[in-house]
């Protein structure tokens, strides 16, 4: 039977915020979004305090901090990297692997059969990182994908100190599924939990024992997979091919609102302009570009959310004709007298450079839209050396004023801010 595992980083932004200041091991953690907003990591001190995870920093900041707890503005630049060299440091050990997220990787241990080897790579693979990168990480292994979540869960859930879990046996499977809320199943979400509930379903094992046939006609094929990936039949393969992708988001909350359209234009046209220098580092191209802008949700006298889009004739990456959609867009979404919290442009519908259908009787020319990639290129080869090109519709002060009050340094990707010694 063959293996996987799930390699999951503990408590990811908290513990990179750990991994230069060893004196903060056991003190309470929490990392904000951008201007500092709201908790979007919490370590397990910060979760025992009762911090919930999404939570605004103002209603729980005088408590937290009385406590001794520590905040910090997110430092994506930190977490990215550290995040590079443990996917670097697995890859190096295995022959496939798929990168989930920032902070999770599938394994392929298609070189071990036996429960024991693995448990031994399991927790050599955790000891490797831990001291080369001083990330803790947690690794559940078992014959799918749903069952290594399952036993990342146990993993994360057992004081042994090892944080490595092997589930591979039928019996060990179904011991361990009848104890597991059908909740903390992955891919089975609050909605479907309900729906389950209602049938009388709320273990894993009685999930896992459903009929087949009944799953699909009753739910969906997607839940049928995981019914079988809970028997122990593969049914969601290692997906070591990175998919292009679908869509290009790029938006922001502003620290102060915005009720000007000359200025939120400024801002729309920096969103415009990143979002273009990320379609080309895809290498596709855009038919559509969307637009979005709305108050404060917890403004509750002046409530407005405006989106919509602008369809480009052929798909192009010119960051001149996607600033002309967001502008035309954003003069049909905007309405005066509203404080605006946030906004951002949404690129979509992809195509790749060689496979375009192009108009048999109308050229770029004619549709009034710009496309010169020479031009493109120069300009992200002069901005990739650090000599910013600005078109006249961006404002200069950098893409959006966030606001982070407590960043730590970039220890590992800024000469002037590496770690050292007194």
């Amino acid at each position: 039977m063959k293996l996987l595992a799930l390699v999951d980083c503990d408590n990811f932004y908290a513990s990179c915020e750990r991994v230069f200041r060893p004196d903060l091991k056991k003190t309470p953690i929490v990392v904000l979004s951008n201007n500092d907003g709201c908790v979007i990591a919490r370590s397990k001190e910060a979760k025992a305090m009762g911090i919930k995870m999404g939570v605004p920093w103002f209603q729980v900041k005088e408590a937290y901090l009385a406590q001794g707890g520590k905040v910090f503005s997110s430092n994506f630049a930190l977490y990215g990297d550290l995040s590079k060299r443990v996917m670097n440091i697995l890859d190096g050990m295995v022959k496939r692997i798929e990168i989930y997220s920032i902070d999770e990787a599938f394994l392929d241990l298609q070189h071990i059969q036996n429960k024991n080897q693995a448990y031994e790579f399991g927790v050599y693979c955790r000891n490797t990182i831990r001291q080369w990168v001083g990330i803790p990480v947690r690794i559940g292994i078992a014959p799918t994908k749903t069952l290594t979540k399952v036993a990342s869960h146990i993993a994360k859930n057992t004081n042994d100190g090892t944080g490595v879990y092997c589930l591979k046996k039928q019996k060990d499977i179904f011991h361990i599924l009848q104890t597991l809320p059908i909740r903390e199943i992955w891919g089975v979400g609050h909605n479907l939990s309900r729906q389950l509930n209602q049938l009388g379903i709320y273990s894993a094992y009685e999930l896992a024992q459903m009929d087949i046939r009944f799953i699909r006609k009753k739910f969906s094929v997607v839940l049928e997979r995981t019914v079988r990936e809970l028997r122990g039949e593969p049914c969601i393969q290692i997906d070591d091919h990175s998919e292009p992708k679908k869509q290009i988001v790029v938006s922001r909350s502003f620290r102060d609102r915005i009720e000007s359209l000359s200025e939120l234009k400024s801002l729309i046209s920096n969103f415009a302009v990143r979002a273009g220098e990320k379609l080309r580092h895809e290498k596709q191209k855009c038919s559509q570009v969307s637009v979005f802008i709305s108050t404060s949700r917890f403004n509750k006298q002046l409530q407005y959310r405006g989106f919509d889009s602008f369809q480009l004739p052929c798909p192009i990456d010119d960051t001149r004709s996607i600033l002309m959609g967001a502008n035309k867009v954003l003069n049909t979404i905007f309405k005066h007298g509203y404080p605006y919290a946030k906004a951002g442009i949404l690129l979509s519908q992809f195509s790749h450079p060689a496979f375009i259908q192009k108009s048999l009787f109308e050229t770029t020319d004619q549709l009034h839209l710009k496309q010169d990639e020479n031009l493109m290129q120069t300009i992200d080869d002069l901005n990739s050396i650090h000599t910013q090109i600005y078109y006249a519709s961006q404002c200069s002060g950098g893409l959006s004023p966030i606001q982070k009050k407590m960043v730590s340094p970039k220890y590992t990707t800024n000469w002037w801010e590496l770690p050292t010694t007194k």
